[in-house]
């Protein structure tokens, strides 16, 4: 496990501010929100993930029959905040074996839905056909909210992108016909607005897709 920030569009190693630049700098993409370190999932680590997000935190809630908590993702520092979160869940899914979720909220142009989506990023654009219905919703912060079926993705997951209260969501699950669980309207809770009900939130192992989708 990397300790130490990295690109949230390839994963590699970013330089720190320093006497040249006053921005984290990655050799391949240029300026970027340092991706932090991913630790084992806690009701701790995720309440720091919230405390510093400029963006949506968002987990399904209540959590469909089985499923746990299984990690959380940040892209930012601390003088920018929380500029993209990603939350991970597992369990049971819909045709048997194990599903796998990772919800991402973020601000344009920063590259980490792309990166666990595993297409070119910075953004969903050029995979998202709007002119078409979209294919899911979802209830997120109370408004209904449609996400689009991308094509060109991997063939080992499915990827459905739309925006909330105006950031990108996406919502990438493994393997590919888990994604039926995205047609059942989950209910989506910016942590953020959410209380004490987090402390009751069940944990499991860390998912190894937040290190290396």
């Amino acid at each position: 496990m990397r300790g130490e920030p990295s690109c949230p569009k390839c994963g590699g190693r970013v330089r720190a501010p320093g006497l040249f630049s006053d921005s984290w700098q990655c050799d391949v993409h240029g300026t970027v929100y340092p991706l932090q370190p991913v630790i084992p999932p806690s009701v701790e680590a995720l309440g720091v993930v919230v405390h510093r997000a400029k963006v949506p935190v968002w987990m399904p809630w209540p959590l469909p029959v089985g499923w746990l908590f299984t990690g959380v993702a940040c892209a930012g520092d601390d003088r920018s905040g929380g500029r993209a979160t990603a939350v991970a869940c597992s369990g049971p899914g819909p045709l048997g074996g194990v599903g796998e979720l990772i919800l991402v909220a973020e601000e344009l142009g920063v590259g980490l839905g792309a990166r666990y989506a595993g297409i070119d990023g910075p953004d969903p654009g050029p995979y998202l056909d709007v002119e078409k219905p979209p294919q899911a919703k979802v209830l997120a912060a109370g408004r209904p909210t449609p996400l689009w079926h991308l094509s060109g993705t991997p063939d080992d997951r499915a990827v459905f992108a739309g925006e909330a209260r105006g950031l990108w969501l996406w919502a990438v699950v493994w393997p590919e016909q888990t994604g039926m669980l995205m047609y059942d309207e989950l209910v989506l809770t910016d942590l953020r607005d959410a209380g004490a009900e987090m402390d009751l939130l069940p944990c499991g192992a860390l998912s190894p897709r937040l290190l290396e989708p």
